[in-house]
This record gives structure tokens, sequence and C-alpha cells, in this order.
């Protein structure tokens, strides 16, 4: 099929909900969709001034927040190309992103301004502040002049009330057209710039509105805890919230999950997404305590009043969120399977799916009355979904015989990018003749067609005689033992060892020598060790004396650990 114009549906979006509250920085103000309008439209005349074209590349770096989205959503109207760039990135990272994108314009947040130099990107015409949409640093005289006579500007351009007759966009040229360029990493020599076209865009939101719409509705809240800059949060909550009429709020600050959880209890929002470390921190610390007893254990086990213990439980658990909570979805890594079995046992709404930058993201996904232990969910409208065998056999999800099998995951459709910026060696590598993306993931399938990940190929270790070793299957059960914070398995010589960052509550609440954690860790090892086959279990485990740095979806870079 023809996907339909998606920028069209951007300018429906704000004349339907035009009075409704559309963002809100957290404590601070709220924008209704007729104020995004007016920013918007006060953006594109800065862009006309700029000489910006449709077609070129205009960069956003810096935290989430209601002008990040402003710019998100004027930058596409106004027929400009995305490059959404982590505001984690290191300087240097920031400047090779841009100047490899050709980024003509640039809108940074309070972290990023200070630290990055104009000189450094020499394309850039000019760059803006996000929290007041002010330009800092221009090499345009236009460019200065419109930033000091706007609101004369604007007001010659509407002389009577802005309105929603106002609101008028070209549409993309074709669905193949490019809207988006993701960056997976910030190095010089590694960068790939995922180009994702408004197809994928498209694909994206006709699946959350199918999947998410019916539980969600227009004016309902939204609370955003995934970095936007990254696909899974901006298809997930921002193009979905925002497209579908939502009122979509901003933490503005690192999601700790002390915070998450005192904003959803105000906010009360009606889904929320979230990685996985999130949901499993909120239960460990905040769920796990109040659960913690014999009284409850024993209930539990009581089958006449076990639904009635699980209804309060889950009522409960709700209530922290805000109490309005269709379910919890997560995904960027997997979920910790004691965490996830102890939420389904009390038929907590918890659910995962599974996608890459290079598909928008989404690939799989259920709904939480259809997901299964372990699995990130069916393959999602739009797509198809296989896996690759050793031998090259092509196993399609559902099919008869398909749980027998293990292989890459590999899918393609709508949602697939059109290739890496500028590098067309690595997009061949990618995308094959057939036009399948392989992923790099192992994963497998149920008879029914439920997609389980088994870890990343390149991180799969060899045990001593040869028998394949997924070093996340280990962690997950170790970050499960006693004071274990979050947990590291890699291979020395022939034997595997774990790197483990004890949980710093834990140790300081007995508190506990260095010694006396190593005793904790050797009895936690000779456990583990006793579920594990032979070739999986640990030699091992060191104590690491800090949490280990992580990519935005929170995936721990390994790379970093291996010496």
């Amino acid at each position: 099929m023809t996907p339909p114009s998606f920028i069209a549906h951007i300018q429906q979006t704000l004349v339907e909900h035009w009075n409704a509250s559309a963002f809100t920085d957290y404590k601070g103000d709220t924008l209704r969709y007729c104020d995004v309008a007016r920013r918007i439209a006060k953006l594109h005349i800065g862009m006309e001034t700029a000489g910006l074209c449709p077609g070129d590349k205009v960069a956003i770096c810096g935290r989430n927040s209601a002008n990040w989205a402003v710019a998100f959503f004027a930058t596409l109207s106004y027929g400009c190309i995305v490059v959404p760039i982590q505001c984690e990135f290191q300087p240097e990272q920031i400047h090779n992103i841009v100047n490899h994108s050709e980024s003509r314009f640039l809108f940074v947040g309070d972290g990023v301004a200070k630290d990055i130099d104009f000189e450094q990107m020499p394309h850039l015409g000019g760059i803006a502040h996000l929290p007041d949409l002010t330009i800092r640093n221009t090499r345009s005289e236009k460019l200065t002049y419109v930033h000091q006579h706007l609101n004369q500007l604007f007001g010659e351009r509407y002389p009577a009330r802005f309105d929603r007759k106002d609101v008028v966009y070209r549409p993309e040229a074709s669905p193949e057209s490019l809207a988006i360029i993701n960056y997976t990493s910030g190095t010089t020599g590694f960068s790939k710039g995922v180009m994702i076209p408004y197809r994928a865009l498209w694909g994206n939101l006709d699946f959350t509105l199918r999947n998410f719409g019916p539980h969600v509705h227009a004016g309902d809240h939204i609370l955003s805890t995934l970095p936007m800059a990254h696909t899974y949060g901006m298809a997930c909550e921002i193009i979905f919230g925002f497209l579908h009429g939502c009122h979509i709020h901003f933490l503005l600050r690192q999601p700790a999950p002390s915070l998450v959880m005192s904003a959803a209890a105000e906010i009360k929002p009606a889904i929320l997404l979230a990685v996985p470390m999130v949901v499993e921190k909120i239960v460990r610390k905040h769920v796990y305590p109040h659960l913690d007893s014999h009284r409850a254990r024993y209930l539990l086990q009581l089958p006449l009043v076990k639904t009635r213990v699980k209804q309060r439980i889950v009522q409960w658990i709700r209530d922290q969120f805000g109490g309005r909570i269709y379910q919890i979805m997560t995904g960027g890594a997997p979920m910790n399977q004691e965490i996830e079995e102890f939420l389904m046992s009390v038929e907590f709404p918890i659910t995962s799916g599974y996608g890459t930058t290079e598909t928008a993201p989404m690939i799989t996904y259920s709904d939480w009355k259809d997901h299964m232990l372990g699995s990130c969910g069916t393959v999602v409208p739009h797509m198809e979904l296989a896996l690759q065998t050793r031998d090259g056999r092509i196993v399609r999800a559902g099919e008869n015989g398909c749980h027998r099998y293990e292989g890459e995951v590999i899918a393609r459709g709508m949602h697939v990018m059109l290739g890496y910026y500028k590098n067309e060696e690595a997009t061949r590598q990618a995308i094959d003749s057939d036009g399948w993306y392989h992923t790099g993931d192992l994963g497998s399938f149920s008879p029914d067609g439920h997609l389980f990940i088994k870890g990343r190929i390149k991180n799969m270790l060899l045990g001593s005689n040869g028998q394949n070793v997924y070093p996340e299957e280990i962690e997950d059960k170790l970050n499960s033992m006693p004071m274990v914070g979050e947990s590291l398995v890699l291979q020395s010589g022939d034997s595997l060892i774990a790197l483990v960052y004890p949980d710093p509550d834990d140790v300081n609440r007995i508190p506990l020598s260095t010694e006396e954690v190593n005793l904790v860790m050797e009895q936690n090892r000779q456990e583990l060790n006793a579920q594990l086959p032979v070739f999986c279990r640990l030699k091992e485990i060191r104590l690491h004396d800090s949490e280990f740095e992580k990519t935005a979806k929170k995936s721990i870079k390994r790379y970093l650990y291996k010496a």
C-alpha cells in the first residue's frame, strides 16, 4: 500500500486539537496545540529567512522538552531533514555528526550549548537555544535580523489573528523521501547515519494507532521517559502521542526511577514506555519491600484468596503509576526474568517490544494480554519477520515448525531504512539483495511466531569445548541475586568471569565491607553455577567499583570492558 502523507497528518492534528493541551515541561509551562502551531510558524519564518530549503538538514541536540518537540515537527513540516543527536554525546562527537550530515542549522539545549564550538561546524548557518528558541550563533546577517524582528515579521505574515486556516504545510514529495538521519554512534570511524524515510514514520505511527490507540485517547496524558533522539521514544511517545491528540509531559532531566514514579503519580499517564532497567529498579526498590512479608507470601498460596490478593497487588502497583495506566511497555533491552515473572504472576499489564533504529524502530510487539514470558511479541503490521539459520535457510515467523530453529533475526517491509548515509558498504552488509534487514540479533520463535531474543551475535562467547555461550542469559540470572546491581559476563582465556557492580543501597543498608561483599558474590557464583550447564559456569566474580557505561538505550557498552 502507499502510505498517506505524514506531514499532512501533522497539519490535521494541529487543526483538530487546536485548543487542547499538547506539551508540558514537568513543573513548568504548558503549550496548547495552537501554541505549538504558532511556534512552528515562527520557526518556518526563521528557516525561510535563513535560506533553508526543503531537503536541508537541521540537527537537534538537547534533553527532552516541549521545544525539542516543536523544533522536530517544525523541521519536518518545513520539508527539512531532522538529525537528532543524543545529548549525552561528547562535543567532538556532536561536531562529527553535524559535519558528517552537513546540517545547516542546529538546535541545542543548555547542557550542550556551553561545550560545543561553533567554529568546528563550518556548514552551520546558525545555532538556536532550545529553552527559548533564540539565536545564539550565526553566520548570516539575515538570521540576525529575523532574530531581532521575529514578532514583527510574524505580524506582517499573519496580519489577522493566526488561526487554524493558517496551518498549511506542503506534503512530503513521496513516501520514500528522507525524513530523519539518526546516528547510531558519535565516533568518527563508526558513525552510521540511519536514513529513515517518511513511509517508515507512517508505518510506525499506524502501528501505534492500531495497538495503543484503542486504550489511549485524545486528551490522555503521556509521560515522556525515553530520549527523543532515539527512535523508540520518538515513535512511541512523541509521534504517537502528538498525532493522536494526547498531552505529553517532559521530565527535562534524567528519568531516575524515583522521578518517574513521582511524576507518574501526579500526571496519571494512560500508558508508560520505559527501558527495562527503570522498571526493574522501581519493582526492586518500591514494590518488593511492600510485599516481602510472610503474610503476603502465605496469602498468595491460598487458592480461595489468591485472586483477590493479586487484584489488590496489581491495583496498588497501578496506583503508584497514577492509577490510569493501561500497560507498561519495555524495549531496548531484555527484561530481567525474575521481575517479569513476578509482574506476570500477579497479572500486572507488562509487555515488551523489539526493534532497531534501522526500522524506526518497531519489528515486534504484543499487547500485555497476549504477552509471553521472555518474548518481545509478534511481528507488527507492514513488516515481515524471519530467522536466517547458519546454513542460510529463511524461517518465517509462525510457519509450521518455526520453533525448532535458531538464527539471526531478519526483517523487511515498510519500516526498513533507506540505508546508511554516505556509507554504501555498510548498507550492503545490512540489507541483502532480497530486502531483508539483518539485525545482528540471535533469536528463536514460539510455534505461533512470538520472538525470543537470545543476545547479540557479536556478543556470543565460545565455551571451553566450543559451545555457544550467550552472556546476556547468564547476566539476567545473576542480576536477580543478592546485592547485584548490574553485571557483565566476559571471557578470560578458556574461562568465564563476571564483573559485578554491587547495589549500593543493599551494601550500605547493613553495611558490609568489601571482603564481606566478596563472600556474598562467591555464594552467588556457586548458586548460579548450579543452575547453569557446565560450559556456562563462572570461574570468578570480580567487583566493579562504578556503574557500567551505557548507551541511550541503557545497554552496557561491552566493548569498553573486554580488556
